[in-house]
């Protein structure tokens, strides 16, 4: 199987990792009224992008640069503590943790010979972009192609639940994110080139809108997504 497969399996939403489950924010931004219709919910997306989408892409790509390093489990643990340094809200740490959980059973029932034993065995499990760097390596994708599937996740969860949230015409949606890819491979490539350095330097540009949302989401008794 090629690597653009690999990549195209990944980046499906249908892999089954739970991202189906998640509205990456969307559900509280619609509640909130931050975002009504095609238009806000390209501000938003874009918003994500540049934010919680090249983090995600960062460390992501870090991860599976890590992979191949002598230092590895050292190298992820300090990536795990980063990470979560610039999550400041303690509901989008749990749900990265526990969308990393989900992906690294994936992982392990489709790569078996992968060895994914030296991610940090935090409480809640690891963060999920530096699941995807292992996962990555072991389909056999680059840095730069790991830093493509997160940060195309960032933004196709929420366009999808904006379909079911909004009622927007599903083929409107799809032609934003074709607007969006030039914008989407951006991000990417700065992630990747910001791969290069230490943990500490990574990328961390915040949402604090989006933090508040996640604490507020996290608090509904009756909600369609799980964040």
């Amino acid at each position: 199987m090629t690597t653009s497969t690999m990549l195209l399996l990944l980046a499906d939403g249908r892999f089954p990792a739970g991202a189906h489950a998640h509205s990456t924010g969307l559900e509280a931004a619609v509640a909130a009224g931050r975002v009504t219709d095609l238009a806000t919910l390209d501000a938003y997306l874009r918003g994500r992008l540049a934010t919680a989408g090249l983090v995600a892409a960062a460390f992501a790509a870090a991860a599976r640069r890590a992979a191949g390093s002598a230092r590895r489990r050292a190298v992820l643990v300090r990536l795990d503590a980063e990470l979560d340094a610039r999550t400041a809200s303690p509901a989008q740490r749990s749900v990265s943790r526990r969308q990393g959980r989900a992906l690294l059973r994936a992982g392990r029932r489709i790569w078996p010979t992968a060895t994914f034993d030296d991610l940090p065995a935090e409480p809640g499990g690891p963060h999920q972009p530096l699941v995807l760097g292992l996962v990555g390596a072991a389909a056999g994708l680059d840095p730069g192609q790991v830093a493509t599937v997160a940060a195309h996740g960032t933004v196709t969860g929420s366009a999808s639940a904006a379909v079911r949230l909004l009622g927007l015409d599903p083929y409107q949606v799809q032609a934003l994110l074709v607007r969006l890819a030039d914008a989407c491979d951006a991000v990417a490539a700065r992630a990747t080139r910001a791969a290069e350095v230490a943990p500490e330097r990574l990328p961390a540009p915040a949402a604090p809108l989006a933090d508040i949302h996640a604490e507020a989401h996290a608090t509904w008794e009756v909600r369609l997504f799980a964040s």
